[in-house]
């Protein structure tokens, strides 16, 4: 039973992991028909793409302040409500404005979740079991992006107004998420450090650990003595190594190109030849390649390591990358060559940097600031992410396809000496350890 209520808690919050995702690849399937509906210029466009990333990019700096303030359930009452309220608002939207507005507010949600979510899996999980929970967020998200890939092939039949069913069915499962949020308790470690409700947390301690549930809330209570040598502040110079490491880790993710082949990925198909349908079917294909290499990283990680990971991720990256940039510069499009190589850079990527990132990230930062380490790598990424997303239609316009997938694989060929020369193992080792490796005391 106990065993089942962790696991259930962790779904219920993985689901704004499965949120997340929808929400973050829905527009795909959308956009060119909101192009063409509000008559967008190459500006406009390029900012009803991206509002929502750099909603995104507001909740993901200011994430851990509400789940500190109000709890970690309560942050995700308003996590929920901003979906609902995104996929309803943009579906209905009567002019460009009101639908920037909720986009924008989607955006917030899947910011703050980014941070709130895996931080409440981590709090309520049991030690020995966190890791494949925390894993559960991030395979919800690819599943959330797969969902969305196919709902839009399938709606896509319905006629013009498609585009408004496409992001308003969304709000269904934002529904179920918000009712079910009703029903996991608060992270026990909130309660004892922000509010000291030491017996509410005992309770949830007990169905969590029965057995060691006393001595658990007593290394929660004395966590805040014990660094005393360390400094709360992120970037003072003890804390270089993994700042610098998570900026890096987290540009890397965004100029590897994925999130502008998942946001433009059937314009892309459509630039290499395919027609339109097929091109919406080839993102199903996408979709599926992301959610099966990511279950097989989730699985291996701790086996193969984060870096060996990276090191074969990244050669295929690279690869794919330029076999793509090749063949926009030959011009010679047989139907199915890009979406192929597409389809290796996507299971490469979900195989190393789409399944390592959020682990990575979030063992390099002490105890101390794991929070703001979290934001730090996460807004990074997110910022990245935006301005790919902002500038890939104009550079893919005014350079083609060759110049552009080229920088991205020149970009994964620095990835590659990153990795190879600057970027330490943690497989296996306890935080404390990793700790002590990377902070200069």
């Amino acid at each position: 039973m106990r065993k089942h209520s962790v696991l259930a808690w962790s779904m219920v919050v993985a689901l704004g992991g499965f949120l997340f995702g929808f929400d973050t690849a829905v527009i795909s399937g959308a956009e060119k028909s909101i192009q063409q509906f509000w008559h967008l210029s190459v500006f406009e466009h390029g900012l009803t793409i991206s509002i929502a990333l750099i909603g995104t990019v507001i909740g993901s700096l200011f994430g851990a302040r509400p789940s500190d303030l109000f709890g970690r359930k309560n942050t995700l009452y308003f996590v929920a409500a901003a979906y609902l309220l995104s996929s309803a608002g943009t579906a209905l939207a009567d002019n460009w404005y009101v639908f920037l507005i909720f986009r924008l507010l989607g955006g917030l949600g899947v910011g703050i979740s980014s941070v709130t979510a895996p931080i409440y899996i981590s709090e309520v999980s049991p030690a020995d079991r966190r890791g494949r929970l925390v894993g559960l967020f991030q395979f919800n998200v690819v599943l959330g992006i797969l969902i969305s890939y196919l709902s839009n092939y399938l709606i896509s039949q319905g006629g013009e107004a498609s585009w408004r069913w496409m992001l308003g069915v969304q709000a269904f499962p934002s529904l179920l998420f918000l009712v079910l949020i009703y029903f996991i308790p608060e992270s026990p470690r909130w309660l004892i450090l922000k509010k000291g409700a030491d017996e509410k947390a005992l309770k949830i301690l007990n169905i969590i650990n029965p057995l060691n549930s006393e001595q658990e809330l007593v290394s929660i209570k004395n966590s805040k003595l014990h660094d005393g040598n360390t400094s709360d502040n992120l970037f003072s110079g003890q804390y270089k190594t993994p700042v610098v490491l998570a900026v890096l880790f987290a540009f890397f993710n965004q100029v590897s190109g994925i999130n502008a082949i998942i946001y433009y990925a059937p314009r892309i198909f459509e630039m290499a030849g395919l027609g339109q349908h097929s091109s919406l079917l080839s993102t199903v294909g996408i979709g599926l390649i992301n959610f099966i290499f990511t279950l097989l990283a989730i699985n291996v990680i701790d086996k193969v390591g984060r870096r060996m990971l990276m090191l074969i991720g990244s050669f295929g990256l690279i690869i794919s990358l330029f076999l793509v940039a090749f063949t926009f510069y030959s011009g010679h499009f047989n139907g199915f060559a890009i979406p192929v190589y597409m389809m290796v850079f996507i299971a490469f990527f979900a195989f190393s940097q789409g399944a390592v990132i959020w682990v990575f990230i979030s063992e390099i930062f002490p105890n101390q600031v794991r929070a703001k380490g979290q934001t730090l790598g996460s807004s990074t990424h997110w910022i990245m992410a935006a301005l790919i997303a902002f500038c890939f239609p104009y550079f893919a316009e005014k350079l083609g396809g060759g110049t552009t997938f080229s920088f991205f694989g020149v970009m994964m060929f620095c990835q590659l000496i990153f990795v190879w020369k600057f970027m330490p193992e943690t497989k296996g080792k306890s935080l404390e350890q990793i700790e002590t490796n990377m902070v200069m005391h």
